[in-house]
């Protein structure tokens, strides 16, 4: 049982996983003899009751401190994926040894070098850092240029690494007089653009200086790390990472990574610190001395699982411009909205507007839900459901799963391309994703997974039904319907039509959920379904029939697709985004879509490459696999509507959707 005297250090969570031991809250004035070590942090102030406390008591202190890949956003937002746990010192401590100084000395094997440098390529390929959430720099960099990287004014840091604020001056002087015809980049501390600490530069000074420029934009570094030939550093972990990079690291103080021989340092090394490999400074500062914290399990893992999961947040964060606007979104969607677009500064419009009347900055993309008029010559981002969605209907506002994103239409209108039309017709689908395609595809087909996984009864297929047809119903009035249908576009004129050719089988209609709830308005005469079918099915959940059945005749229902994991055959009498690539009989077949794809190519363009996922546990990025796990979690807890929201908010929602179903198409 290890101890800790500050109530921030006991809020961290995980702590007690990182830590391997149970972690409690101790008085500075009670002996707890079941102890087995106390922590703090660092070399804080507020360390030192910890310290002390260690001391009188004589149990080893543990010094802990954030991980050099530790989190998405600063430390004020969110919780540390790494932390450092040393029972020597500190590693920024220069002065004394520490558990890191230790690991980096410590020879690698074969393996161990092996692992670092494919750490060192994934890292850069992650394009990651110590934090995770700024935007990189797209504009042009002049060029040669070199980086000078500030820190905060009073970071321990400085003064544990041998230095203080005037080796910032030399750091500048230096950096001018070694580059006569560079430009000199200046980066301050992310704390100081927030306004919560003050650096070492004088901007007004800095403005004075020719060849200095300073970068008044908060940035990701790596896109600068990539973009100068040396970084001029006093401690900061920029300088660790410029190494990471390939860069040329110049270093006025005494970090953990200078003395090694892979730095131009400017103090003389320590008789502690011996020359060594760059795969000894990777291995011992990212594998061996940080413990690593799975950012969506919450249980101990390796910094690849980290990096991976981090690497995903980087190239989301980067898909659109900076800035977006988001028209007509309802109070109810627009926190949504924010959290699939993270990355992106979300400005949304407050009033209804036609967005073919916006104006403004034609540069900045235009958000709009589904199938909404949008003027012509601006850049659109449409968005939908996913396939993969939740526990529970969208008409009941039960939050999304996935989102698409669709930059040229949607996947529903086959009137023109969408992105995952384009992406089916020209993807290069390798063998490792055609595999997590496969894999995936049969985890749904076991757990029986459904875009809504709404539904309880169950059903037995009848002993003397030879052929068993399903026909799942729409809500007339979606778009889905108006431009994937251009024949049959009612649901009780498909299944008379199925019935009429298929008068020997036993045919099911399944309405749809939303119908079903009261949400959204039945069919042109779909009260008359019984008259053509053998079985009208309500409750029954969709997976369990489709295992059960023979075959699907849709128009453009999602069910098709479900269908088609589970092996069915699958009729469609529209054009879905599924139908007119050699896996449905199709009664329209759509004229664009030429290629033949493999049912394992469909799914990772639909359901691996084409939406985006944002975790329900971290309203983070996350992957379609993640996304199953979490749904699966989501339906054995059971969570269901309340009393309140069945009763007297369903039939709110279902008079405001047939209010806009009632609306003209824009």
């Amino acid at each position: 049982m290890i101890g800790v005297l500050s109530r921030g250090i006991l809020r961290i969570p995980g702590l007690e996983v990182v830590l391997g031991e149970p972690v409690v809250a101790v008085s500075p004035w009670r002996a707890r003899p079941e102890l087995s070590a106390i922590a703090g942090w660092g070399l804080k102030a507020t360390s030192r009751r910890a310290r002390d406390y260690a001391r009188r008591h004589g149990l080893p202190y543990l010094a802990l401190e954030d991980g050099f890949l530790r989190s998405v956003g600063l430390g004020n937002q969110d919780p540390p994926l790494s932390l450092i746990v040393d029972d020597l010192g500190v590693y920024y401590d220069a002065t004394r040894p520490s558990r890191l100084e230790t690991l980096i000395r410590h020879p690698l094997s074969d393996t161990e070098t092996a692992r670092a440098r494919s750490l060192r390529s994934a890292w850069c390929a992650a394009r990651v850092s110590k934090y995770n959430h700024l935007r990189e720099e797209r504009e042009p960099l002049p060029s040669p240029a070199v980086l000078v990287v500030d820190q905060t004014f009073g970071d321990p840091a400085i003064t544990h690494g041998l230095a203080d604020s005037k080796s910032f001056q030399h750091l500048l002087e230096a950096a001018l007089d070694e580059n006569p015809r560079a430009v000199i980049l200046v980066k301050i501390h992310p704390d100081v653009f927030a306004g919560r600490k003050r650096g070492h530069f004088d901007p007004e000074r800095l403005a004075r200086l020719e060849r200095v420029r300073l970068l008044t934009r908060d940035l990701h570094p790596v896109s600068l790390l990539e973009r100068v030939e040396t970084v001029y550093t006093v401690t900061s972990q920029l300088g660790f990472e410029a190494l990471l990079w390939g860069r040329r690291a110049r270093v006025f103080g005494m970090p953990f990574y200078a003395g090694w021989g892979l730095t131009e340092d400017e103090l003389p090394r320590l008789e502690r610190r011996a020359p060594v490999g760059l795969e000894s400074l990777i291995h011992g500062a990212l594998i061996a001395a940080p413990r690593y914290l799975d950012p969506e399990t919450g249980e101990r893992c390796e910094i690849e699982r980290v990096l991976e999961w981090m690497g995903l947040q980087r190239r989301m964060r980067e898909r659109f411009p900076e800035t977006i606007r988001a028209l007509n979104f309802s109070a109810w969607k627009r926190p949504l909205v924010r959290r699939f677009m993270q990355g992106s500064r979300v400005e949304f419009e407050t009033r209804p507007h036609d967005a073919r009347q916006i104006k403004g900055d034609a540069r900045i993309p235009l958000a709009v839900w589904g199938l909404a008029a949008a003027p012509e010559g601006r850049t659109i981002l449409r968005l939908e459901d996913g396939f993969l969605r939740s526990v529970g209907l969208g008409a009941d506002l039960v939050e999304p799963l996935s989102w698409v994103i669709d930059q040229r239409g949607l996947y529903y209108d086959p009137s023109r391309p969408s992105d995952l039309e384009i992406l089916l017709e020209t993807q290069v689908f390798d063998e490792a994703l055609l595999e997590r395609a496969r894999r995936l595809r049969e985890r749904i087909v076991a757990s029986g997974l459904t875009k809504y996984n709404v539904g309880a009864a169950h059903w037995q297929r009848p002993a003397t039904a030879r052929r068993v047809i399903l026909v799942p119903g729409q809500v007339e009035t979606d778009a889905s319907i108006r431009l994937g249908a251009p024949g049959i576009r009612h649901n009780l004129e498909l299944l008379r039509a199925v019935r009429e050719a298929h008068p020997d089988a036993y045919v099911l209609y399944k309405p749809h959920p939303d119908v079903t709830a009261g949400l959204r308005a039945a069919g042109e005469h779909e009260s008359a379904a019984r008259t053509w079918c053998d079985e009208l099915i309500v409750d029954v959940p969709m997976a369990t029939l489709l295992d059960a059945v023979d075959e699907l005749h849709v128009l453009t229902s999602l069910a098709g697709f479900e269908a088609l994991l589970r092996g069915k055959r699958v009729v469609c009498h529209g054009q879905p985004f599924y139908a007119g690539w050699g896996l449905t009989e199709d009664r329209l077949p759509p004229a664009r879509r030429t290629r033949r794809l493999s049912l394992e190519m469909l799914v990772a363009g639909a359901l691996l490459l084409y939406p985006t996922y944002v975790s329900r546990v971290t309203s983070r990025f996350t992957t379609a696999e993640h996304a199953l796990d979490e749904l699966l979690e989501w339906r054995a807890r059971g969570e269901r509507l309340t009393f309140w929201r069945r009763v007297f908010v369903r039939p709110v929602l279902g008079r405001l959707a047939a209010l806009r179903d009632r609306r003209p198409s824009g």
